[in-house]
């Protein structure tokens, strides 16, 4: 069983900054942030696996960074250069094992209940 849950959503100009964090709680070999904006299909922005490293969506890559401690039980999901369609409900999700591609929604058993992040223009 994993625990997660997410802090550090808010509002924000287009431009700025925002730290997301996840506290983790369990056996995860794998740990991933998504997001779902009002009327869109949730989308992966990076998922991470010390073996295998970080994979970042097209749309964030250069602009956001995962930072994972797992002594700290901490992955972050530190966001700069904010634009408005950044603005979404961000979730954490965990699985100690994928059987399917890591930027797969669906490969992923534990989520949080999520943090808003709105980017205002």
């Amino acid at each position: 069983q994993v625990h997660l849950e997410e802090s550090g959503g808010g509002s924000v100009a287009a431009g700025g900054s925002l730290t997301l964090s996840c506290k983790a709680h369990g056996q995860r070999s794998w740990m991933a942030w998504f997001r779902r904006a009002p009327g869109k299909e949730r989308e992966a922005v990076a998922a991470h696996n010390d073996e295998r490293g970080t994979i970042y969506a097209d749309s964030v890559r250069g602009r956001f960074t995962i930072v994972r401690d797992d002594a700290k039980n901490s992955f972050e999901l530190r966001m700069i250069r904010l634009e408005p369609e950044d603005t979404a409900m961000y979730y954490c999700a965990a699985d100690p094992r994928l059987t399917i591609p890591p930027m797969m929604s669906g490969a992923y058993s534990y989520w949080g209940q999520g943090t808003q992040v709105t980017v205002s223009s």
